[in-house]
């Protein structure tokens, strides 16, 4: 698998500085378990941020620093699912950490009706800042044409769509701003299976995509 489209470098750098809201953390990680060549750019800019903390000045500890920090430890390790049956070691279709965020992989979902042969899983994330959810929509069909009130990050998992941007496999990241307008198509040959992270409600063309906005949240 080869992936042509890529995360944003500033997205990149968020990431790997630790900076970066939940909902993107999670596409960002999602994605660089399917991409090389973002994987290195993380790597070098974590090794960068390493050397630089090791050039700063220590700072004096309390003397009950070492015990608070084996007390955080073990108090984390308390909090530790404990597996009441051994797993299947089976082919997965969705890496991790998205699998863990929506309870397991593809056969695993309960999909949400949007309409049009189209289905979507909200993701709830803790800080709120954005918005992460699976898309599914049916081969060959379009997602209604929009614009954007702020950033999204779409990440295909299966099949493939396409836009003005190019075409979109999986592993495939296209990102897109409030100068962006597009219509993605689904591929032909199976439904596209997408994870995509919003900061901001879309600015749908159609009366009635902006009729079920509310109710479905995107």
């Amino acid at each position: 698998m080869r992936v042509s489209h890529h995360i944003p470098d500033e997205m990149l750098l968020a990431y790997a500085a630790g900076s970066a809201p939940e909902a993107w953390s999670l596409i960002v990680a999602t994605h660089l378990s399917l991409c090389s060549e973002c994987r290195a750019v993380v790597d070098n800019a974590e090794r960068v941020g390493g050397e630089l903390l090791d050039n700063l000045v220590p700072e004096t500890l309390g003397d009950d620093a070492f015990d608070l920090l084996m007390q955080t430890i073990d108090d984390q390790a308390g909090k530790e699912d404990v597996p009441t049956q051994p797993s299947i070691q089976v082919p997965s279709v969705l890496p991790e950490p998205l699998r863990s965020y929506v309870g397991g992989d593809l056969h695993a979902l309960k999909w949400r009706r949007l309409g049009k042969g189209a289905f979507h899983i909200p993701i709830e994330t803790k800080d709120g800042e954005a918005q992460a959810r699976l898309l599914k929509v049916p081969a060959g069909s379009p997602v209604p044409m929009h614009g954007h009130n702020g950033d999204e990050l779409t990440l295909v998992l299966t099949g493939s769509f396409a836009t003005h941007q190019g075409e979109f496999l999986r592993g495939d990241i296209e990102a897109a701003d409030d100068d962006v307008e597009h219509m993605p198509v689904a591929g032909p040959d199976e439904d596209c299976i997408c994870l995509a992270v919003t900061d901001a409600p879309l600015k749908f063309k159609s009366l009635g995509a902006r009729l079920v906005q509310p109710f479905i949240g995107i």
